[in-house]
Parts: C-alpha cells; structure tokens; sequence
C-alpha cells in the first residue's frame, strides 16, 4: 500500500498538470482565434500569456498585416488617382481586351462615339477599317500604331487614332488603349493654307505674265509704235497697281490675323468713323453716277476697337457695293444699337450693328457661306476686271474676329444685298434711354 501511494500521487500531479496545461492551451487558442478574427479591423490586441515563441510569431503577423493594409489602401489610392486622370482626359480613351471588346472607356469617349457598353467589339462604335486593323495588329504583338481616318457620323470629321499595348494585362482584361483626337481643324488649316499658296501664286503669276508679255513686246515689235506703246503702258500700271493691292492685302490680312487672338483697347465712336468713309469713296461712287446716304441715330454709343482695321472694313463693303450696286443707285449706310445673342450662344450682348445696303444683281444662296474665304468670287472675271483682290471679305471677317464681332449677309437676286456688322458696345458708353432693338434689321 505505502509503494502504491506514491504512484497514485505521482498521477494524479501528472493529472493535474495535464488538464492546466489543455486548460491554459485551451484559453490562449480561443484568444487566439479571437485575435485573428479581429485582424482586419483598425487595431488588433495582443494575445495575453502567448509565450515569448507565440508572442513572436502573433507580433510577425500583426506587422504582416498592417503592411499589407497599407500597401492595400494606397493600391486604392493610386487607382482612384488614374481612374481620375482618365476621365479628366478631354481626347476620349477607350480600353480593349485581347479579343478587340470595349472593357472602359472615359465620358469624352462616350461623348465622342456614343454609348459604349461593357465587352463590345470595336467595330460596333468605330467601324473604319483601317482603324481596325491598326487595333488587331496591336492585339496581336505590335507595341503601337497610329492610323488617321475619316468619320461621317455624326458629321464629316478626320480623326487620329493611337493604339498602344498595356506592358501587363489589366484586372479588367485590358491589354491595350485606344486614344482618338480630332484633327478636324488641323486637316482644314492644312487645305486652306495650300490653296492660299496656289490662289495667291496664280494671282501673282497672272499681272506678271501680262507685264512681261508687255515689255518683251515693247522690246520687239512695238520699239518704235508710240501708240502702242501708250496703250500697252496703260495696261502694264495697271497690272502692277493691281499686284501692289494683292500685296498690301496679303501684308494686312497677316498683320491682323498676328493680334487676332488679342481684343483691341481703343475707343472708337462709328458715326464719324462712317461719315470720313462715306466721303473718301464719295468720288468713286459718283463715277457710277451712284450716291451715298448716312441714315445714323442721334447717337451712337462708342465701341473698343482699332479705329483704323474698322474703317478698312468699312471702306471694303462700300467698295463692294460700289462695285457691284446697279449705277445711277443709293447705297445706304445704317446703325442701329441692338441686344442680341452672339452666334456662339449664351444670353444677349450690346451691340452695334452697321448695314451697308447697296441695290445690285444680288448674290446667290449657295454662295453665302464662303463669301469670307480667301480668294473667294462669285464671279471671277468681273472681279478682276474691277480691280477686286479676292481677299476684301477676308479681311473684314478677321477684323471682326479681332474686335469679337461678326459678320451677316443677306442677299436677294435681282433686289440686292445687306452687309451687316455686329461690335461690341462698350458697356459705359450705351446712352441712356436708347431704345435697344432685338431684331436683326438695321436698316
């Protein structure tokens, strides 16, 4: 009996410290799983009486996790950042997987081409085939390439279009991006600047051959023929006075167009702007047995412009109708100060508007829209056999942009034409209790 008691209390100490040990184990693993449910919050505790081998491990993994929030949340940051960068863009962006499906896409883009659903072939918004293409070989290994197509809906546009491989797939399964621009306005500068070489080069070119046709005759033929000689000389300065109006045109159209994007400062009262116009062209006019009648109010109020650009365009539309105007007619000068929206929109402005009326042939419709190009007649041989540059309307047109004015036409075959000028008022200057007219008719 006295061997077995010590074995009996030897285990039930063993016993004893069995069921602590689970007992403690027990309650560290419950704090445990409490710890590690608690992970993903803010602040997660410390496991008490961990031990120093499973406090280390338990201070590992909190590190661990705190980094990988971190590293979690300025993923998030940088992603609202580009995602933020893109909808800023203005070109619009389009996002294509590598089976050629829409996958994203910024609102310029949606502006652009529509709306553009989630996994949609390309070709169901954009159906050019070069562009196309240029998309399919990109998908297909090529790192970039750029195509220029045309686009006709919802209008005549040329665009660029830029695709580039992503380096990696995106989640959204991106691999490369399609960048559009509009290079509209680009192609139009482009074309006009090639025919305002050709046009120009052609009108030079025309009093030139004339005036050394001429010389090489008086050189010739005509050495001793003084009649001929005084009339080929008639012909040769005019010829050379019309080059010098080309010049002085061309070098004042590119004077203008220089400070276009600047407004003018100066202060300018029209009415006797319009009275010294009058009276300079007075002597021509009555060469066509044709008479020139001011009809201005009382007052006017003053505008901000370049006093002499605005008595250039309206000594342009008095020489116009001069030209033009039936002989033995008025040509009739009106001012009116009106409201009126600008032809961009927005709510009415101050304005000044300006007719000159004269009684002509009148201009047909489908002329209208381009009577401002360069160059531009309606009837080539009458202009030139008046001494006209092709470049008057221009000229006024890119005045009035300098002043942010505009220009309406209205013209009716056989009756006649009204060439009306839109200026800004200057706000201090409206006269009080002037009665501000809305319609377009000034005279």
């Amino acid at each position: 009996m006295l061997a077995v008691r010590p074995a009996l209390i030897g285990g039930a100490v063993l016993v004893a410290l069995t069921g602590f040990v689970i007992a403690r184990f027990a309650v560290t693993a419950a704090a445990a799983r409490e710890a590690i449910a608690s992970l993903a919050g803010e602040d997660a505790p410390e496991i008490a009486d961990a031990g120093p081998f499973g406090g280390g491990i338990w201070r590992a993994l909190l590190r661990l996790t705190r980094s990988w929030r971190e590293r979690a949340l300025g993923a998030e940051d940088r992603l609202e950042d580009a995602e933020a960068v893109i909808a800023a863009v203005l070109d619009p962006l389009i996002l294509l997987d590598g089976r050629r499906r829409i996958v994203g896409a910024n609102a310029a883009a949606e502006r652009f081409v529509g709306s553009l659903g989630a996994r949609r072939d390309l070709a169901t918004a954009l159906r050019n085939p070069a562009l196309l293409a240029a998309a399919d070989a990109v998908l297909q290994g090529e790192a970039e390439r750029a195509v220029d197509f045309a686009d006709a809906v919802p209008q005549e546009r040329q665009l660029r279009a830029h695709i580039a491989r992503l380096k990696r797939p995106a989640l959204d399964g991106a691999v490369a991006v399609l960048t559009l621009h509009d290079i509209t306005a680009l192609k139009r500068a482009e074309q006009q600047r090639a025919d305002f070489i050709a046009n120009a080069s052609h009108e030079l070119r025309t009093p030139l051959a004339s005036l050394i046709g001429f010389i090489e005759t008086l050189q010739g033929p005509a050495r001793d023929d003084s009649e001929a000689q005084e009339r080929f000389l008639a012909i040769m300065h005019e010829q050379a006075a019309r080059m010098t109006r080309l010049v002085g045109d061309l070098l004042a159209l590119s004077a203008i167009e220089l400070n276009e994007h600047v407004p003018p400062g100066g202060r300018v009262a029209l009415a006797p702007l319009l009275r010294e116009g009058a009276a300079a062209l007075e002597l021509r006019a009555g060469e066509r047995d044709m008479r020139v009648v001011l009809d201005l109010p009382a007052e006017l109020p003053e505008i901000a412009g370049n006093r002499d650009e605005l008595a250039q365009v309206f000594q342009n539309l008095l020489d116009n109708a001069i030209k033009y105007g039936r002989a033995g007619t008025a040509i009739t000068i009106g001012a009116v100060a009106l409201d009126r929206p600008p032809p961009e929109g927005g709510p009415p402005l101050p304005f000044v508007a300006v007719a000159v009326r004269d009684l002509g042939d009148g201009i047909p419709r489908e002329h209208l829209p381009r009577l401002t190009e360069r160059f531009y007649r309606v009837d080539t041989a009458r202009s030139r056999a008046m001494g006209g540059t092709g470049l008057g309307l221009a000229i006024v047109k890119h005045v009035l942009n300098h002043h942010r004015g505009f220009l309406e036409v209205e013209s009716i075959s056989g009756i006649g034409s009204v060439f009306t000028v839109f200026l800004r008022q200057r706000a201090e200057e409206r006269p009080a209790g002037m009665s501000q007219n809305r319609n377009n008719a000034v005279i």
